[in-house]
């Protein structure tokens, strides 16, 4: 178990939590990568001013910042198995929306 202190980060004053560890490097960076394309449609649909588009960017953003844990259920608090099971899912739903199977 790690100490509480690795659980977080902090940037500008803010605590922000970690990307829980247990999650396969190869997930967590497929999800980064979700996370990255979804921060920067959220930037362009608030250009735009288009709503749809701001709400799916925010919604790929949420599903991958769940599949880091983090957001949702405290990592550190849960057994790892479905930690990674439910990284493993963020990924597939997010793969999904990219091939319009979702």
């Amino acid at each position: 178990m790690s100490k509480p202190d690795d659980h977080f980060f902090v940037v500008d004053g803010r605590r922000w939590r970690r990307t829980d560890p247990a999650v396969p490097e190869e997930t967590a960076a497929a999800l980064r990568s979700h996370l990255g394309r979804g921060r920067n449609a959220v930037k362009q649909a608030k250009r735009s001013g288009d709503d749809a588009a701001l709400a799916a960017a925010r919604h790929r953003n949420g599903l991958a910042k769940h599949g880091l844990g983090e957001r949702g259920p405290v990592w550190w608090e849960r057994p790892e198995a479905d930690r990674v099971a439910d990284a493993e899912r963020a990924r597939a739903e997010l793969d999904a929306l990219d091939d319009g199977t979702a």
